[in-house]
């Protein structure tokens, strides 16, 4: 489907408002699961790595699905996914709050709240993208602040509710908060697309074939009822006279409605029928040939060598990346650093950072003279160098200057979707952020779990910490190699690679 030019503003701004609020609401309490991971260690007494699965899973899980998640948005539109899934995430918080065990909050809170916010996010981030071209990296850093946001506002808000009214009444709360996504999600005009004509029905004289080979056969089906109808009445006359009035009565009557329709009318309903089964057809062929192109077209992006290098960086980055903002009150609390002495929750300071860094980072995108790949590079290879200070963190400002390090540094998510646009087109941006997302969700789900196995095997997080800093630094440098432009693989004539349409070359990296 070919979109209409993308204009920059009008109502793409009211589009940037809506996706903000939306990504607010529905990732404030997953991205501030801290705050609930402290609350259920003490509540069902399990280990660190198992609870963790909780909060990996809500924040994984959409991303997992994210294939899926694209196909709705282009099957149905951004508008009818993101009313659906604010139901979701409303439904789920608010269900976890009668969680009789880890278990249940895997489906509840892991799941069916995951799924629901995967949902929403390619839903904010596909529509954005259609109604912005030039300014699309303002946008999508617009947009992605709305989760940063929520985490800073939720870290503090979630403690505070459950201060007040407990666990489940803060789940309850905070999901009654989630339905004004239904709201947002409303004002998601979708842009016309250029050729949005319905394919026409197949027309009679394209079958004559199967025409004929079906009036035959409806020809022989009429003639073979008239028989049985006149064998049955010579049969019934050996019956006694009551039956065979009736059969006699009720035989008539049937060959009475045979015989009464008209060539012309019969015709027609054969026409109709043959027409509607060869469209039947039709679609079924269509539908199929579509699945095999989109399977064909999942493979040829991998033939992208970027591309290839894009998604293996993403999922090292999250195995490595995402555990701070889940654990990093554990972290303090396991440093021996009193509740007194954090002025600012760690979460909050994590949250507010990576509003700013997804902001500046997004408007730095948009400057001709930056490589956008390259400063998602630097970034990757910054926050493995942040991973592998934290165990020599004794206190708490030093954790406070980290966790903005970090934070800052995690708002690369801003110029991920800017990345994968250049790298692929906007015509594949669907396809292809969603299978880079589900490698993300898979990073994602194993990170906090790992870190935290790490610590019910060692009792400390020195050894988790620098394992997630190695997994972060490795998928960098991998991406930075396939980048290179002294990197470019050619053939045995020394006659460079036919490149893939659509695909990043460093030329095009130079004019974003």
């Amino acid at each position: 489907m070919v979109f209409q030019k993308s204009p920059d503003g009008g109502w793409g701004w009211i589009i940037v408002l809506v996706s903000f609020f939306t990504q607010f609401l529905c990732y404030g309490s997953p991205l501030a699961v801290g705050v609930l991971y402290l609350e259920w260690l003490d509540t069902f007494g399990e280990g660190k790595g198992k609870t963790a699965w909780v909060g990996s899973l809500a924040s994984g899980v959409g991303l997992l699905a994210s294939p899926i998640c694209s196909t709705c948005v282009s099957a149905f539109g951004a508008r009818p996914v993101a009313i659906f899934s604010g139901f979701m995430v409303a439904g789920g918080l608010m269900i976890s709050s009668f969680a009789p065990n880890l278990y249940f909050l895997f489906c509840s809170y892991g799941i069916i709240v995951g799924l629901g916010c995967g949902l929403l996010y390619t839903a904010t981030v596909t529509i954005t993208c259609q109604y912005f071209d030039k300014r699309r990296g303002l946008a999508l850093g617009l947009i992605s602040t709305g989760s940063s946001i929520g985490l800073f506002i939720y870290a503090a808000l979630q403690k505070e509710l459950i201060e007040l009214y407990g666990l489940d009444g803060c789940l309850l709360i905070v999901g009654a908060l989630s339905l004004n996504i239904l709201a947002c999600g409303s004002l998601m005009r979708p842009l016309k697309s250029e050729s949005a004509t319905l394919p026409d029905m197949p027309c009679l004289e394209k079958i004559p074939e199967q025409y004929l080979i079906y009036n035959e056969k409806e020809k022989n089906v009429y003639e073979e009822s008239i028989n049985i109808l006149e064998k049955s009445r010579n049969e019934e006359k050996n019956v006694n006279r009551t039956s065979l009035h009736d059969c006699k009565q009720e035989s008539l009557t049937m060959k009475n409605k045979l015989l009464s329709l008209t060539p012309r009318e019969t015709n027609t309903y054969r026409k109709k029928v043959v027409e509607r089964t060869y469209f039947c057809k039709q679609l079924a062929e269509k539908k199929w040939h579509l699945y095999l192109d989109y399977w064909e077209e999942t493979l040829g992006l991998f033939k992208n060598k970027v591309f290839s290098s894009l998604f293996i960086a993403i999922f090292f980055f999250d195995i490595g990346g995402f555990p701070p903002s889940l654990l990093m009150e554990d972290i303090a609390k396991s440093s021996n650093i009193s509740e007194e002495d954090c002025v600012i929750p760690l979460i909050s300071i994590i949250g507010i950072m990576t509003a700013i860094g997804k902001l500046v980072l997004g408007i730095l995108a948009d400057f001709a003279w930056i490589n956008a790949l390259y400063l998602y590079v630097l970034t990757l290879i910054m926050t493995a160098v942040a991973l592998v200070l934290i165990p020599f963190a004794q206190s708490y400002a030093t954790l406070a200057i980290l966790s903005g390090v970090l934070g800052f540094l995690t708002g690369n998510w801003s110029i991920f979707p800017y990345v994968t646009t250049k790298t692929v087109g906007i015509e594949k941006l669907t396809h292809a952020y969603g299978v880079l997302m589900f490698f993300a969700g898979l990073g994602n789900s194993l990170g906090p779990p790992i870190v935290g196995w790490f610590y019910d095997w060692t009792k400390s997080y020195e050894i988790a910490f620098y394992f997630s800093g190695l997994c972060v630094l490795f998928g960098g440098l991998l991406l930075l190699g396939a980048a290179l432009p002294c990197c470019k693989i050619t053939d045995s004539n020394n006659q460079p690679e036919k490149p893939l349409p659509n695909t990043y070359s460093y030329k095009e990296a130079t004019r974003v």
